[in-house]
């Protein structure tokens, strides 16, 4: 459940028309850098363009947007870090939305355990990161909506009580990038103990897949790793990014906003 505090961007955000509307005007200006007509945005944004102008004025004073002169604006670092940070907080709220609530009213989708007959209550439970029913006792349950054989998909409606899940740990192990020794640095032995133990794993970073491949194990996931890793902690599997050190912060925000705990580990050879 999320937790709504005063310093909470999606708080902000969802409870303030002002910061939403700044938020608004800053992804324009992100997207449209230098040139910004505010005429434009505020026909698309259903504003006055003297509310517009007031808007980037105050951006500028917070050092959010640099004016160049002339209409002429551009995004700085620190409104990149607000605008990820807000995006990230609404991201993870829209999630919450379609799987924790729209979902509980839709049908579900899920893996038969077994042959299953349409309209017979079935029990619903998480397995190896996916849905999966069967007849066996769970402390959900629901109705099939369709036969399925065992092994197929099946849906689910009228899904009661609550699945027994709980989200996975992420193991975070950062690798050096190559101007700074790249996978030469990592400790083979102790990448591969962490490896073995967990269900699924992620590469950013050719340093990092080779890291991997020298310790004898393998990736999961080379492209899209990021997402991957953390869609496998919701899921419930235990799971380890492989990660080159100039994407380590970011990927570690991107883990606060989602809520999944997590282990750093230093993988440099003594």
């Amino acid at each position: 459940m999320l937790k709504i505090r005063d310093n909470d961007p999606l708080y902000i955000i969802l409870r303030s028309k002002r910061e939403a509307t700044k938020f608004q005007i800053l992804v324009e200006v992100a997207e449209h850098q230098p040139s910004i007509r505010q005429q434009e945005i505020a026909v698309k944004m259903g504003v006055t363009p003297q509310a517009v102008s007031e808007y980037i004025r105050e951006l500028v004073d917070d050092e959010m947007v640099k004016s160049q002169g002339r209409g002429s604006y551009v995004i700085t670092p620190k409104g990149v870090e607000w605008v990820i940070n807000n995006a990230e907080a609404l991201e993870s709220y829209a999630k919450h939305i379609t799987r924790d609530i729209v979902q509980q009213v839709s049908v579900w989708t899920a893996i038969a355990d077994c042959n299953i007959l349409a309209g017979e209550k079935v029990g619903v439970y998480m397995k190896d990161g996916f849905l999966h029913a069967s007849y066996k006792n769970a402390s959900a349950t629901g109705i099939a909506v369709a036969d399925a054989k065992s092994g197929m998909d099946i849906g689910i409606s009228d899904l009661t009580g609550i699945i027994d899940h709980s989200y996975g740990i992420v193991h975070v192990c950062k690798v050096p990038r190559i101007q700074r020794g790249g996978s030469g640095k990592v400790s083979t032995e102790i990448l591969r103990d962490i490896l073995e133990k967990v269900d699924f794993v992620g590469a950013v970073g050719i340093e990092a897949d080779i890291a991997i491949k020298n310790s004898g194990m393998k990736a999961n996931t080379f492209f899209g790793a990021a997402e991957g890793v953390i869609e496998a902690g919701i899921h419930g599997l235990e799971s380890a990014i492989v990660i080159v050190d100039e994407d380590f912060t970011d990927f570690l925000k991107r883990l606060e906003s989602s809520g999944l705990r997590y282990i750093i580990h230093d993988l440099i050879s003594p």
